[in-house]
Parts: C-alpha cells; sequence; structure tokens
C-alpha cells in the first residue's frame, strides 16, 4: 500500500493555502510541486498569486492553468506546456 503525502500551494501575498493535494509518498521531492500544480490545473483552480518559487515543472502540463500574479523565480519551466 503507497502512502500519501499532502502537498499545498500557497498566495505569495498571505501565505494562505489555495490549493492541497495528495501525493504519493515515493514522488522525488523535486516532482511534488509539478504533481500538485498539474492537479489543480485538471481540476480547474485559480492559481493566481500561488508562490511556485524554485518549483521543478519541466515537462509539466499547463494548458489552461490561471497564473496571473503568480511567482515563478528560479522556476524551471524547460518543455513546459502552456498552451
Amino acid at each position: 500500500m503507497k502512502h500519501q503525502m499532502k502537498h499545498q500551494i500557497k498566495n505569495r501575498y498571505t501565505g494562505d493555502v489555495i490549493y492541497e493535494c495528495d501525493v504519493p509518498d515515493d514522488l522525488p521531492s523535486g516532482m511534488r510541486a509539478r504533481h500538485a500544480l498539474e492537479s489543480a490545473v485538471r481540476g480547474g483552480a485559480n492559481l493566481g498569486g500561488a508562490d511556485l518559487s524554485g518549483a521543478y515543472l519541466s515537462g509539466a502540463y499547463l494548458s489552461g492553468a490561471y497564473l496571473g500574479g503568480a511567482y515563478l523565480g528560479g522556476a524551471y519551466l524547460s518543455g513546459a506546456y502552456l498552451g
């Protein structure tokens, strides 16, 4: 049985949690933000103002994501699909 842990995406201005989901415990730590972000996008979450600093998002499928005001400083976006 795989264990799950929570990953939170927080608002960069207030620190409030704007999205939270379970991620597999065996998922490498660098992939947890990507997993949570893709989950949020699939669910239609509003990620405006999200703090995604330093997130490893290489190859992430983010089509239709609302990221207005999101902070992506230091995020790795190589190959991410934003169309």
